[in-house]
């Protein structure tokens, strides 16, 4: 249907286009409002000049700080491991322990084995003996003998750091990082973890850190255990920081070191 020319000539019968702004910008009529005074303008004593308008424009207020604090990065849980949960793995519990890291311990061999009077003479205990009571055995055996060998030293740090070594094997621990002191233990760790055929699917970081077994050189490798341990809780992304931070353990110390993935 055709419209008609007339009305569309006649401003009577016009129409806005939909959305289009119904202000007719040409003949705006004249603000009823002065406009400010220019910068530093003084008015002379007696006149009634309004101060200058405020803007209308008003910034949205801060957001208001979070209740509470932050939530914080998790703790990573570490275990270290030996053969017998005796001398390196302790050395490396108690450091961390002191350094307030979250730690355990455990050993992975099939008893706990300890210097005896010959070399083909161990004492023998099994997994689960209080360290107290290892103590008493062996001060009751030969006091001077294991007083001199450090034997009742490290149990004695032993007994006040946890009550008992755990067999790797059978612990229930769910660790994040597991750092090995020998060859064979991180062999053993990670051929537990394949046998148990990861059924958590939990990631856990295992490294091999190489430690001769004695007293001597476990409290040099504690150092090296504190230095690992403070790099892996400071990683943003531990799995990403991995390879860094094993390159940088590897510059500063002499241990030869191995690392894998596995999993719970």
């Amino acid at each position: 249907m055709s419209t008609d020319p007339r009305l569309r000539r006649d401003p009577r019968y016009s129409h806005p286009a939909p959305n289009a702004s119904t202000t007719n910008h040409d003949y705006a009529p004249s603000s009823s409002t002065a406009p400010p005074p220019p910068p530093g303008f003084r008015p002379p004593p007696g006149s009634s000049v309004p101060p200058p308008a405020m803007s209308s424009t008003t910034l949205p207020p801060p957001n208001p700080p979070p209740n509470g604090p932050l939530p914080q990065k998790p703790r990573v849980r570490f275990c270290v491991v030996c053969a017998s949960n005796q001398n390196r793995s302790m050395e490396g519990h108690n450091v961390l322990s002191k350094a307030n890291f979250d730690v355990t311990s455990a050993g992975t061999g099939s008893a706990v084995r300890l210097p005896g009077p010959t070399i083909d003479a161990p004492n023998v205990y099994t997994f689960g003996t209080p360290y107290e009571h290892m103590y008493q055995d062996l001060k009751a055996k030969d006091e001077r003998l294991y007083t001199a060998n450090g034997l009742l030293a490290m149990l004695d740090r032993n007994r006040r750091i946890k009550t008992a070594p755990e067999r790797w094997q059978e612990t229930k621990t769910v660790a994040d990082v597991v750092i090995t002191c020998e060859e064979r233990c991180y062999d053993a760790v990670c051929d537990d973890l394949l046998m148990k055929g990861g059924e958590l699917n939990r990631p856990v970081h295992v490294i091999n850190v190489e430690i001769k077994d004695n007293h001597g050189e476990a409290l040099i490798a504690g150092k090296a255990l504190l230095d690992l341990a403070t790099r892996i809780e400071a990683a943003a992304d531990l799995d990403s920081e991995m390879d860094m931070i094993i390159k940088k353990q590897q510059e500063k110390h002499p241990h030869q070191l191995l690392h894998a993935v596995m999993y719970y």
